[in-house]
């Protein structure tokens, strides 16, 4: 197979990390026949830097044009970098968003899973970890509360802000569709996270998702308010399979799950569209203290490049690759900084790359 993608390195970490999955996604190539064509394309700090914008109208066509985009992370620090002295429109994350309306990518896979090596790492109890779990977190990440119509004014004499949850039931049914179609690739479970005791885009939510599920007899099919999944995330996570929500619900619930994995670093994302194209990338930030230090850890970035070929190339054989390549790396006891204990010995981010590459 033939691929066309088209790569973001970002910024901070993100550069050292990308070129990782690159030397993977190359090792792939290799071993199973097939080619990548990459385009490097500018977005975030970097892109203003070079051209006062954080994502070019051109970039986006280029983006457009290709199967995929494999993007490393972008910004820098909020205190002192110049970029966040712009105003809002203009900052690094600014990119980030425009992209994801141009493309359309209206769900975002977050999966959390804990490998059996790091579960010292896990903050759960040691008998909730020694369960382990793995779950995908599923977010649709176009609509809802931060995409709605919002406003800060005096009313009566009193400031008021207000800010509008809107959703319509195509927007709904489409991620639902997206959810069940992926937990047909997993344990055929898919649970719906939202707060429908209270909110009328939940009961709306619900009513949608309960009528797709009825066209997946295979897949069981549950319901749970966002509360009560916040506490069950850190009381019985292996319960889960695919979690599906809204915007800001599976904003905050992913973050959640990454955290008791027990390192960021460990986890990959992807941003889907109504088609096979995606937007892969690690769920970290552009961590710019450690930028051009070589210390960072490149798996999420290897693990977003192998959702690459498993959710736009339908290449299951050769993402299993990767996934198993990176599982024997830690059985053999290889450690960046962030997933060691301490006084661990640790390997650089460039050496773990070419370790994973190499186990392909």
């Amino acid at each position: 197979m033939n691929m066309d993608i088209a790569v973001i390195r970002g910024d901070g970490i993100g550069p050292e990390v990308v070129n990782e999955a690159m030397k993977v996604l190359d090792a792939v190539c290799a071993k199973y026949g097939h080619t990548i064509n990459y385009e490097h394309i500018l977005m975030g700090g970097c892109s203003i830097d070079a051209y006062g914008d954080p994502l070019t109208d051109e970039a986006v066509a280029i983006a457009k044009s290709k199967d995929a985009v494999l993007l490393g992370s972008i910004g820098g620090n909020t205190q002192t970098s110049p970029w966040y002295k712009l105003p809002p429109n203009k900052r690094p994350e600014a990119g980030l968003l425009k992209i994801r309306k141009e493309l359309g990518l209206f769900a975002n896979l977050r999966p959390a899973y804990l490998y059996p090596e790091l579960k010292d790492a896990c903050p759960l109890k040691s008998e909730v970890a020694e369960r382990g779990f793995d779950m995908m977190m599923m977010r649709e990440l176009t609509g809802g509360l931060y995409f709605g119509e919002r406003y800060t004014k005096e009313i009566d004499g009193v400031m008021t802000a207000v800010d509008t949850l809107t959703y319509n039931e195509n927007e709904i049914r489409r991620i639902a569709i997206k959810g069940f179609d992926i937990a047909m690739k997993r344990r055929k479970k898919v649970t719906l996270i939202d707060k429908a005791n209270v909110l009328d885009s939940s009961r709306l939510w619900r009513k949608v998702v309960e009528e797709v599920s009825k066209d997946y007899s295979e897949v069981e099919y549950d319901v749970m308010l966002v509360d009560n999944c916040a506490m069950q995330l850190v009381k019985d996570p292996a319960q889960f399979d695919v979690v599906l929500t809204e915007n800001m619900f599976g904003d905050i619930l992913s973050d959640e799950a990454s955290m008791i994995t027990g390192s960021i670093g460990m986890l990959s994302s992807a941003s889907l569209n109504e088609t096979k194209f995606g937007l892969y990338e690690p769920s970290g930030g552009s961590a710019p203290d450690i930028a051009g230090k070589n210390i960072a850890n490149p798996i999420a970035t290897i693990l977003s490049a192998a959702m690459m070929l498993r959710y736009t190339f339908d290449l299951d054989k050769e993402a299993d690759a990767i996934e198993n390549a990176v599982k024997t790396v830690l059985k053999e006891g290889y450690r960046t900084g962030d997933i060691a204990k301490a006084g661990e010995a640790t390997v650089k981010c460039d050496e773990m790359g070419t370790l994973i590459a190499q186990r392909v």
